[in-house]
């Protein structure tokens, strides 16, 4: 029997499609399933979800909840980790401070100005985290889907033993949906892809052979196509190859899209998600859909209708990752959040990369990529080298270093003075100083 820890198992939809996705491999039928979260409403509709799918899966599988971290990853065979240090308060706080300044923000979750404060508010619990699995179930696989994800995995790949990996599921997603733009079949589809999470680019993207970008820049020709996702495809028509994450998200990453209303009008208003107005609620910028703000009977409905028993996995790779490495060993390669060490040469080589890694009985192995072309090279190199410098200001706890690495974020220095960062930065810090703790 086969344990696994879900840590932040009240984020319920990830948490029961991965539960389902467990559970249709037979080396996990029996699995004890040790779901934790600190809401405990949230916590029991995950409970009542995962006695679903066993029920209706009709395996023996076992299901217990609790509040404490530590009888979770006691013992743990796999931890899945989806969790968020912070109310909605403090993520809008994250967003109007640098709104205030003139840094327009999207999402906030993963770099920036607002990723870099979430990583310092996140960092000292994830240490924490792999402490607990260190002394609790040391020879544990550690998956985590949590934001933002670079700086995360960077902090505990280089700083505990823990066999930690870092899953998105934007490089698959987005593989999908330039697949069906295309009108060819995604199973199909070849692919490399590589660089950082949310800043990785498709080198190869082919279909029998054939290179597929030629067929896309004639799709996005047609303005149905390319306003579906327009920072993505104007990155892509100017610079030639893909970006995995959307494009909200993108359009914080660099310094082309936000730093102009003119731009934000042009690029960002029409596509949901991409513009944020700091009048709005929380909804506007993807927190909550409606159907979270009546949660209850939401999970109520799906616990009330019958599994299509038949359907397919998720997109999620957690599920199979695990099957590899402590099931039926089944090989599967993923992009996987990892240490460069060299797979792409012309990045840091202590950058945390999004590279193919490929999953068996023998373990977690990294693929060589090769180098990222030049003009992608200097985008994601800008981000991995503040990233790490921002991720070394977190564990040393030092101020000044911290707001330096805000300094290099493309699109704060884009909109702001150095000295108008430095107050932004500390006004940050004063928000944030409940979670923080003293630096220096």
């Amino acid at each position: 029997m086969k344990k696994f820890a879900f840590i932040g198992a009240g984020s319920i939809v990830f948490t029961r499609n991965v539960v389902r996705d467990l559970l249709t491999f037979p080396a996990f039928e029996d699995a004890h399933l040790a779901l934790m979260d600190i809401d405990p409403t949230r916590l029991e509709y995950a409970k009542r979800a995962c006695e679903k799918i066993i029920r209706e899966f009709e395996v023996s599988a076992t299901v217990t909840t609790t509040m404490d971290r530590r009888e979770a990853l006691q013992g743990a065979d796999g931890v899945v980790c989806t969790i968020f240090n912070g109310g909605l308060e403090v993520w809008r706080r994250d967003l109007e401070i640098p709104q205030k300044y003139g840094v327009s923000m999207n999402i906030g979750d993963t770099r920036s100005v607002s990723g870099i404060f979430r990583a310092a508010r996140h960092i000292p619990l994830f240490i924490e985290i792999c402490r607990e699995i260190e002394e609790l179930c040391p020879n544990t696989v550690f998956l985590n889907y949590t934001n933002p994800m670079t700086m995360l995995c960077r902090a505990m790949q280089l700083h505990t033993k823990v066999n930690v990996t870092g899953l998105c599921h934007s490089v698959q997603g987005t593989a999908a949906m330039l697949a069906r733009w295309l009108d060819v079949p995604y199973n199909e589809v070849r692919y490399t892809c590589a660089g950082v999470n949310h800043q990785a680019f498709y080198t190869e993207f082919s279909h029998n052979g054939k290179d597929l970008y030629p067929a896309l820049r004639e799709k996005l020709a047609d303005p149905r196509y390319y306003d579906k996702e327009r920072v993505r495809n104007e990155m892509f028509l100017r610079l030639g190859y893909y970006v995995t994450e959307s494009s909200g998200h993108n359009s914080e990453y660099n310094a082309w899209f936000r730093k102009r209303p003119d731009l934000l009008q042009k690029y960002c208003s029409d596509h949901e998600g991409s513009y944020w107005n700091p009048g709005e609620e929380l909804y506007s910028i993807g927190l909550y859909t409606d159907k979270a703000k009546n949660f209850v009977k939401t999970m109520q409905d799906w616990i009330d209708t019958p599994l299509d028993k038949n359907a397919p996995r998720s997109n999620e790779y957690a599920a199979e990752i695990f099957n590899a490495l402590l099931g039926d060993g089944k090989p599967i390669e993923f992009n996987g959040n990892v240490i460069n060490d060299g797979c792409i040469p012309n990045l840091p080589a202590d950058a945390c990369v999004e590279i193919p890694v490929y999953a068996s009985k023998h373990g977690l192995r990294k693929c060589y990529v090769g180098k990222l072309p030049d003009e992608i090279a200097i985008l994601v190199n800008q981000t991995a080298m503040m990233e790490n410098l921002a991720v070394d200001a977190i564990m040393e706890k030092n101020r000044q270093k911290l707001i330096r690495a805000v300094m290099m974020d493309p699109l704060s220095s884009a909109v702001l003075s150095l000295e108008e960062i430095e107050n932004m930065c500390n006004e940050l810090f004063e928000a944030n100083k409940d979670y923080l703790g003293d630096w220096k």
